[in-house]
């Protein structure tokens, strides 16, 4: 070893030692005849004394080799905000290990570099010590984890990376094989089928970290690579799954974080959408959606004449001035809807805004108590159908809840969401999976799920965390005519089916076991345990806007020579091949409109 002790380790106790430190200059400030030099590396700072002559070509982020004695600081010059702010070394030798070119961003700096510039140079990002603490805090979490799971008797299991295409709701990122010209691998979405096949073949308790990969159109908090905690169970039902997901969530919560997770309470997912208008509710703040659907039954209000209506309260809303209520038509807009319907209520319980004057007087009169209103208060509405108002008002729930700073800071709120449907309507009014063609109908739905689709129930779950869904999880089919069934209601034939699944499906023939099993997003725990509100901030080397690398510069063409061992004949024109995505649906299947996390 270059060093004998750690920066960051040094302390009182350590007066009157020889010590060899390494690291990098962070700080230096001149005194007339010393230098003082604050000195980093991975556990922190000590402040290094040295001559004015051997450090007058130091400058920040110069990596160096200091050899000194450790001394107590004057009386009157501690630094309290510093582990080692009682000592600092004297030091004899120094040594420049490298030089540092000029940054392009101040690293020892509260105020950070925009985006573009710090991921383009994250190996100096992460010599700040938020960002370096992030990724350790993650590696923490991934021992904690193992740790639970091995306590409950799981066996680490890594599936493969080169697969072949499978319908789990977004394009496929595909590999050309060289070997095999014309056929591709494709990276998994999910470990799901894999996992499966596991509890096919008696392993019974499987789990990974895994890697997945999905080429999406790019969103805020995406990543076309991902990770999450990835498990499945034989001989189980619902309970003991969730009971893994909650001992792993406690266990992570309790130690980086200091928190007691309490029980975790159940609500179904149509109760999570009538009371909160999300499937992932934030229930750290209490507004609440009321339906108000029978209340305008004989509306004379066009718009009111609809299959669902509801509406939200936004306390003291009402002294919004009107170009607040115009802003709120833009975030409506911005949404994907016409706009964002309300009235105000005024000290004397007067009604105000466009909605009153378009309803009925009895509507009128009856309409504060209906939803819960007081005077000084504003009441959105949304009307249509009941998925897509809801939806408007859970946003709009949460957007009154950051105007109007509802959330207690450093507060947690975890719940299970329980019984989803297991099919959707397409916007073609075709039907589709709401998780993925293998989950289970609940035992209640079993034998009649195909007489209505829309009001059959899955054995789907997840676990939902102030408003964030870290968790999706089901009981799977092990049933090969269920599964055919489900196959069946979807509008593929037996032919298709074996066609896309054959290799899967194969395997059913011989003896499955009832299983179940999740998946927890890594990143995003990460992310809210660090308290950060990117999930790029948890990720070593991230990706940005059309999944582009800045540290590697990645993607880039290859070359006309790539492209012929990779099977294209050397066109320079034709399409790279570095890693194509799958443009074509495998299937109807693929209209998938859930998102979120494979499972």
């Amino acid at each position: 070893m270059l060093r004998t002790h750690d920066a960051g380790t040094l302390r009182a106790t350590d007066a009157g030692s020889t010590v060899t430190l390494a690291g990098w200059v962070a700080r230096r400030r001149d005194h007339g005849g010393v230098v003082f030099l604050d000195l980093r590396d991975a556990s922190g700072y000590a402040q290094v004394v040295v001559r004015e002559e051997e450090a007058h070509a130091l400058r920040n982020e110069y990596c160096v080799l200091v050899t000194g004695d450790v001394q107590r600081r004057p009386a009157g010059n501690e630094n309290p905000e510093l582990p080692t702010g009682e000592i600092e070394v004297v030091a004899s030798t120094l040594q420049v290990l490298s030089a540092s070119a000029p940054l392009p961003f101040p690293i020892e700096t509260a105020q950070a570099a925009g985006d573009d510039v710090r991921y383009a140079h994250r190996y100096l990002d992460l010599r700040r010590q938020g960002p370096a603490s992030v990724l350790r805090l993650r590696s923490e979490v991934n021992r904690i984890a193992r740790g639970v799971m091995a306590g409950h008797g799981f066996t680490e299991v890594e599936t493969p990376s080169l697969t072949r295409s499978t319908p789990e709701g977004a394009r496929d990122f595909v590999v050309p094989v060289r070997l095999q010209p014309g056929h591709w691998y494709a990276l998994p979405q999910s470990p799901q089928l894999f996992k499966q096949l596991l509890m096919i073949g008696g392993l019974e308790r499987y789990y990974q970290i895994a890697r997945c990969f999905r080429d999406e159109d790019f969103r805020a908090d995406r990543q076309p690579e991902f990770t999450q905690l990835d498990f499945e169970m034989s001989f189980v039902d619902r309970d003991d799954v969730l009971a893994v997901a909650e001992d792993v969530i406690r266990a992570l919560w309790q130690e980086p974080a200091s928190y007691t997770v309490p029980e975790i309470p159940r609500m179904t997912y149509r109760e999570a959408m009538d009371r909160f208008g999300s499937d992932k509710p934030d229930l750290r703040f209490g507004i609440e959606l009321t339906e108000l659907t029978s209340y305008f039954a004989d509306t004379p209000f066009r718009v009111f004449q609809a299959p669902y209506v509801g509406a939200i309260v936004m306390p003291g809303g009402g002294s919004q001035p009107r170009r607040a209520f115009d802003a709120w038509q833009d975030w409506a807009r911005s949404r994907g809807h016409k706009g964002l319907a309300y009235v105000t209520i005024a000290e004397d319980g007067t009604l105000g805004g466009p909605v009153s004057k378009n309803i009925s007087e009895a509507e009128r009169a009856g309409l504060v108590e209906a939803v819960g209103a007081e005077p000084g208060d504003c009441v959105f509405f949304a009307a249509g159908p009941r998925r897509g108002a809801q939806e408007l008002l859970g946003a709009a729930r949460n957007e009154i809840a950051k105007r109007l700073e509802l959330i207690t800071p450093g507060s947690w709120s975890f719940l299970f969401v329980v019984d989803f449907p297991m099919f959707e309507e397409t916007e073609d009014g075709d039907w589709t999976f709401m998780h993925h063609p293998f989950t289970s109908p609940t035992p209640e739905w079993r034998e009649r799920f195909a007489e209505d689709k829309g009001a059959a129930l899955s054995d789907a779950y997840d676990l939902v965390c102030n408003g964030n869904e870290l968790m999706s999880g089901s009981v799977r089919i092990a049933d090969a005519a269920l599964q055919e069934r489900v196959f069946q209601t979807l509008g593929m034939t037996q032919e298709e089916a074996r066609a896309q699944f054959g290799w899967f499906l194969e395997a059913f023939d011989y003896g499955p076991p009832p299983h179940a099993g999740a998946a927890i997003g890594w990143d995003r725990t990460v992310a809210l345990l660090a308290g950060v509100d990117s999930i790029r901030e948890v990720i070593a080397f991230p990706k940005t806007g059309a999944g582009y690398d800045p540290a590697a510069g990645a993607p880039t063409p290859i070359t006309a020579a790539q492209r012929k061992e990779a099977g294209s004949g050397g066109d320079p024109d034709a399409e790279p091949t570095r890693l194509r995505r799958s443009s074509e649906s495998v299937s109807g299947l693929e209209k998938k409109t859930k998102g979120g996390l494979c499972r």
